[in-house]
């Protein structure tokens, strides 16, 4: 699955877009599903450590609208939050996933998701949101990873959410070095023997630019690898900026792979061929 990304905030490190108004965010919404995001994913904060944290009344009149607007839509939506306030908010207009990027500070997101039947995603981060942190794992992260995400599944199920709802993910960039994000990622098996679905964050991403050397900005190539390497390990969802590149990626691979046929096409349509030259463009030769 491709989760789209629609930032409700003005301060997103990765996002070059800046979606002003909520008919805006509504277009861009809806323009990612139309190139093939399976759900959406909301957020009314950066998670950028260099801006103060948004009052919760700033991000639910942020989101809540938009919320409101994606789910008569039609369309899945997801909530990037860590506060209750938000979650309880957007879940009474009918969002159908918290995305907490807390790390289950708040056991009430787990209460909330119980209570609602909406989905929740467990992230590994042993930071604050908002702090600057890289903790010390004692080269053991993968390890840490694993215990974190366990503890707190255990949490979220003691208070009575399903595992059907729950996602796994462990939390690329968060209180952790580009290389200490590599090696959680290596350690994916681990994840996948709980048997829980797991979530991989890895558009425009830190580590993405240490291996490149790209600004965020600049970082589709190197997130289309990792989105293919994540696909090829078996993640069941993929959170993405350009979700139009991440299904082309996708599309090719299945095809590829042996999953999918070459679909049906049109064998007239020269689109497809080549790039014809203009009249102006050949004027211009001349």
């Amino acid at each position: 699955m491709l989760m789209g990304i629609v930032n409700a905030n003005p301060d997103s490190f990765s996002d070059t877009r800046r979606l002003t108004t909520l008919d805006a965010q509504v277009e861009h919404a809806l323009a990612l599903v139309e190139a093939g995001a399976d759900l959406i994913d909301v957020g009314g904060e950066s998670g950028v450590t260099y801006t103060g944290v948004t009052a919760e009344q700033v991000e639910i009149e942020r989101v809540v609208p938009l919320v409101e607007r994606l789910v008569a839509e039609g369309v899945i939506v997801s909530v990037d939050t860590w506060k209750p306030a938000v979650a309880r908010a957007v879940l009474d207009v009918g969002a159908h996933m918290l995305n907490d990027v807390s790390g289950l500070r708040s056991p009430e997101f787990a209460d909330l998701c119980a209570q609602t039947g909406a989905a929740l995603v467990l992230m590994h981060t042993r930071a604050a949101p908002k702090e600057v942190h890289f903790a010390d794992y004692g080269g053991a992260v993968a390890a840490d990873v694993r215990s974190f995400l366990a503890d707190i599944t255990r949490v979220a199920r003691e208070r009575g959410v399903a595992d059907e709802q729950l996602v796994l993910d462990p939390g690329p960039d968060f209180a952790k070095t580009p290389a200490e994000t590599v090696a959680c990622l290596h350690d994916l098996d681990a994840l996948h023997a709980t048997g829980l679905p797991v979530l991989l964050a890895v558009s425009n991403k830190y580590f993405v630019g240490a291996i490149t050397g790209r600004a965020p900005g600049e970082r589709l190539a190197g997130t289309l690898a990792a989105v293919g390497w994540s696909a090829d390990r078996g993640a069941a969802m993929l959170r993405v900026h350009d979700v139009r590149a991440a299904r082309d990626l996708l599309d090719v691979k299945l095809v590829l792979d042996g999953h999918e046929p070459v679909p049906d096409f049109d064998a007239d349509d020269d689109r497809l061929k080549w790039i014809r030259a203009s009249a102006d463009d050949i004027a211009g030769d001349g």
